[in-house]
């Protein structure tokens, strides 16, 4: 298998046991597991909106001796927990990425009218009564995440030579997209605020589930084909892909 597919094969996902909550500092948090079948020890990390942990098991590993792991590891989940960034609130003069780029959000004096950006300047202005912003902005936000990944899905569907479903833009917490059995896609609506290759790369990927409903190698192949940037964007979540969950509206 060429050593650039073999980076991106992994095995198949079984169903996810149930998560737990644990009292932490006063604070509930949310343990979600995952089996992994290539995994060889349990893996434990902050979910990335930082609310919460994801502990990766074995395919032959329990929840039971998971969840044991995970109450050793308390003291460490604490430590990383204090040490967590503050999350962002958008508001009247705050900046958020869109498509990768830092715009300042503007608070409109007019009542009425649409959301625009002001390409010199880098803003989005938003009009109408500023309590309404944070509201419209998402709404806006999910709007153009909706319009640009329906159109990567249909060009990538196009090339593949399969059919797609319903497309859907939600908030997801662990994924940023997803190919259902009968092809309706899901994506996480913070999309949009990646860089263009970035989303680009999550629509190949969830349309060449159409073809593989699986992670190995003949799926990561036509991934590849299809979109030859994905190694640059799989590196660009691993560094940024946190921090787009901490954005909140």
């Amino acid at each position: 298998m060429p050593g650039l597919l073999r980076r991106f094969v992994t095995a198949f996902a079984e169903p996810a046991p149930e998560p737990h909550v644990l009292l932490i500092d006063d604070q509930l948090v949310t343990v979600n597991f995952r089996k992994h079948g290539t995994a060889k020890r349990i893996v434990l990390r902050l979910a990335r909106d930082s609310t919460g942990v994801v502990v990766t098991i074995p395919k032959r590993v329990s929840r039971a001796r998971g969840m044991a792991f995970v109450e050793k590891s308390v003291p460490w989940i604490s430590r990383q927990l204090k040490l967590r960034k503050p999350q962002t609130v958008l508001g009247h003069g705050s900046a958020v990425p869109l498509r990768g780029v830092p715009h300042q959000i503007n608070a409109g004096g007019h009542r009425r009218g649409l959301i625009s950006i002001d390409p010199v300047t880098c803003a989005i202005l938003v009009p109408g009564d500023p309590k309404h912003l944070p509201r419209r902005l998402k709404d806006w936000l999910k709007a153009l995440a909706k319009a640009e990944l329906a159109e990567a899905s249909h060009r990538y569907a196009k090339a593949m030579n399969v059919k797609l479903g319903r497309i859907s833009i939600r908030d997801q917490k662990s994924r940023w997209g997803s190919c259902s059995p009968a092809g309706d896609l899901s994506y996480s609506w913070r999309l949009i605020l990646a860089p263009p290759h970035v989303l680009d790369y999550v629509a190949a990927h969830e349309v060449a589930h159409r073809l593989e409903m699986n992670h190995g190698p003949r799926f990561w192949r036509q991934v590849l084909t299809h979109c030859p940037h994905a190694g640059e964007a799989k590196r660009w979540f691993k560094t940024h892909g946190a921090g787009l969950h901490r954005i909140s509206i």
